[in-house]
């Protein structure tokens, strides 16, 4: 991989912490800019948007590339299905998330409509990625059924009520973020903050309701540690 950073004055330490503040916390551009300030590095917030853009999509291929090379050598046991409604100058549009057993986002897909097609679409391109799952926990949606009994996999849906916490709890990062943004302006901005949003927050979740104080303060550091040496 050729250096992404060749023709940038800024350090990438500087670029790798200015896109890991707007995309893992709810902060706005402008409020980057001002936590940066605080650090005596002067950049406009501008300059934040033009990094994210240019640079996140590179992160999140990266932590991308590694968690799905290592989830592949495990069998899949269940994935968690939902979409949620997401307002669009005015139009609302779907936002289909795919979770596993362990609550780590595997994939995030906008569409237009909530039909068989863009159901389709979503099972396809999360079944190239990570394979098949055992069972498939899905909303009393139509779409579902319709959808997998056409890839095959009709009989591994599971669908009642509160199975899909899981898939449902998966949207509040998403949520806080997407107030911090003041929404969205085009599917094509929603689609792409989407996707990177979810590599991050798997890259820096580390589940410290379920381990003591050490453990989660070890995670911690080898997240961040593994974060500065992206695109390297």
């Amino acid at each position: 991989m050729r250096n992404p950073f060749r023709y940038f004055n800024s350090s990438p330490e500087i670029i790798r912490l200015a896109v890991m503040m707007y995309v893992k916390y709810p902060l706005s551009l402008r409020n980057v800019e001002d936590l940066l300030s605080e650090r005596g590095i002067d950049i406009s917030h501008e300059t934040v948007r033009f990094w994210w853009n240019r640079f996140g999509p590179i992160f999140a291929a990266e932590i991308r590339k590694k968690r799905v090379a290592h989830m592949r050598g495990y069998p899949q046991w269940r994935w968690h299905l939902d979409e949620v409604f997401v307002k669009i100058n005015g139009k609302l549009c779907y936002l289909w998330r795919a979770v596993d057993h362990e609550g780590e986002v595997l994939e995030t897909v906008v569409t237009a409509k909530r039909d068989k097609a863009a159901a389709l679409k979503f099972l396809k391109r999360i079944n190239k990625k990570y394979g098949r799952p055992k069972t498939i926990v899905t909303d009393g949606l139509c779409s579902y059924p319709a959808a997998m009994k056409e890839v095959g996999i009709s009989g591994r849906q599971e669908a009642g009520r509160r199975l899909n916490n899981r898939a449902e709890n998966s949207h509040q990062p998403f949520r806080r973020r997407e107030r911090a943004m003041q929404r969205f302006r085009s599917m094509k901005t929603l689609q792409k903050f989407s996707s990177i949003h979810a590599q991050v927050h798997n890259h820096f979740n580390q589940e410290r309701h379920l381990v003591n104080r050490d453990v989660y303060k070890h995670r911690r550091s080898a997240a961040q540690a593994e974060w500065r040496t992206l695109a390297a």
